[in-house]
């Protein structure tokens, strides 16, 4: 297979004023695409905003001979989400590719945290990427194509001082799978990236769980942003077959994570002491099923 290219194609990115988002939207518009660069250019925690980190990715992508249009409006806000698509719209005449990636970060103990943390998490992580996609949607079921990648988290497995974090990225997972099963019809394929990255994040993440300096500097040294986007690429092309998948990537492998069934224990009438019983029968994975976007689950 030659190179994957985005000639002629338009992909949105949010929080693409920075780490990871900002690698994705250098990556599109290297193989052609004209990119939306999306960020309001706050803090991890979702504070203050600025427009430089978007503008200077668009620079970027110009210096480079690529073609790019910056916004800073909110993806939590759905008059700032349909800002943002109306962006492409208006600049390049469509919408092919959005890819989620905006976020915002605050790990702590889920004991500290407040119902407003929670609530900021799902605003941003969760309403950000329905609302944005939302806007998307009509014109993609419209043109009988499209491509969503959103940024899901392997803190959906359960990570230290991440629940709030974890609990949005979660939802994001099951609203991906829902959506591969709602836009297939249409032409329109949702996938998830699962990424690792020595972001901003991951420093605030290192810091809160008492690293040692030393070990958090090698860690992120080791995961440069830029290894996420060729995975975020793949799965924003036409020629992608996936629809309802995780790719997780990690230094020097892209993986499948997905969701299986044992085959579990079996009998008409099962009590609690059964399961007590058959525990080990129930949680053994030999022989386990993925469970497939649509079904058989």
């Amino acid at each position: 297979m030659g190179e994957l290219r985005f000639d002629g194609r338009v992909a949105v990115v949010t929080g693409a004023g920075r780490g990871i988002g900002r690698a994705h939207a250098l990556l599109l518009a290297s193989k052609g695409a004209r990119v939306v660069v999306a960020d309001v250019g706050c803090e991890i925690d979702g504070s203050g905003a600025s427009t430089e980190p978007a503008d200077d990715v668009v620079r970027e992508i110009e210096a480079n001979g690529g073609e790019a249009v910056a916004t800073n409006a909110s993806v939590a806000d759905e008059d700032g989400a349909a800002a943002i698509v109306a962006a492409a719209l208006d600049a390049f005449g469509r919408i092919d590719v959005v890819v989620n990636n905006a976020g915002i970060f605050h790990p702590a103990p889920f004991a500290e945290l407040s119902a407003d943390d929670f609530r900021a998490m799902i605003d941003v992580h969760y309403l950000g990427t329905v609302l944005v996609t939302k806007a998307a949607w009509p014109h993609m079921v419209a043109a009988g194509y499209g491509r969503i990648v959103n940024t899901t988290s392997e803190s959906i497995l359960g990570v230290p001082l991440l629940s709030s974090y974890g609990a949005a990225k979660g939802a994001i997972f099951a609203l991906t799978r829902n959506l591969a099963v709602d836009g297939a019809a249409d032409g329109i394929r949702a996938n998830c990236l699962a990424p690792q990255a020595g972001t901003r994040m991951a420093l605030a993440h290192g810091a809160a769980m008492s690293m040692p300096s030393e070990m958090l500097e090698q860690g992120v040294a080791s995961m440069p942003p830029e290894m996420n986007a060729p995975a975020a690429a793949f799965l924003a092309h036409e020629s992608c077959v996936l629809n309802g998948e995780v790719l997780h990537v990690v230094p020097g492998r892209v993986s499948r994570l997905a969701v299986v069934r044992t085959r579990g224990f079996e009998h008409d009438t099962i009590t609690a002491e059964d399961i007590a019983a058959h525990l080990d029968e129930i949680m053994d994975p030999t022989d386990a099923h993925v469970a497939n976007v649509g079904g058989p689950f």
